[in-house]
């Protein structure tokens, strides 16, 4: 997998943002081995939550697409802090959790997660399929309409994915 992984995002039409900060008493990722664990990454539009509201009411299946794959993104940005920037040190996105702020009546979270999903193949191809967890909540921090978490296998220092 040639290239950075900011050049691979820039090549699916997105632009890389920087890493955030952890809202709470928590870290943004942490490493047991060649795991990386990524926290929940909450959508943001130019540095601020959104889009906000719950999917079914105020915002439509596509604006849930839209807001996973902003999430996604963000997880791709503590990813790519982790292996400074090299995308051929990413070998497996292993599993994502996405998690959808819903109507209780609303029943196409997996619609929604594939925003999440289709941006990480669209950047990392074979290394970006994984596993997947999609699930309505009540609510999210912010008032947000996505939350992405990951596990992501790591090549180890100086060895080829």
């Amino acid at each position: 997998m040639a290239g950075t992984i900011a050049e691979r995002v820039r090549a699916a039409g997105y632009v890389l943002p920087e890493p955030t900060a952890p809202a709470a008493n928590y870290v943004s990722s942490t490493r047991a081995g060649n795991l990386l664990f990524i926290s929940g990454q909450v959508c943001q539009r130019d540095g601020s939550p959104g889009p906000l509201g719950r999917v079914g009411e105020a915002l439509s299946v596509e604006d849930g697409r839209q807001a996973a794959a902003l999430c996604a993104l963000s997880v791709l940005a503590h990813v790519s802090a982790a292996v400074g920037g090299e995308a051929a040190r990413v070998r497996k996105i292993l599993r994502l959790g996405v998690f959808v702020s819903a109507t209780a009546e609303f029943d196409r979270h997996s619609q929604v997660a594939d925003g999440a999903s289709d941006l990480m193949v669209a950047v990392l191809g074979e290394a970006g399929r994984h596993a997947r967890t999609a699930v309505g909540v009540v609510s999210l921090p912010r008032g947000v309409a996505v939350e992405v978490d990951a596990i992501v296998e790591l090549a180890g220092e100086g060895s080829a994915p």
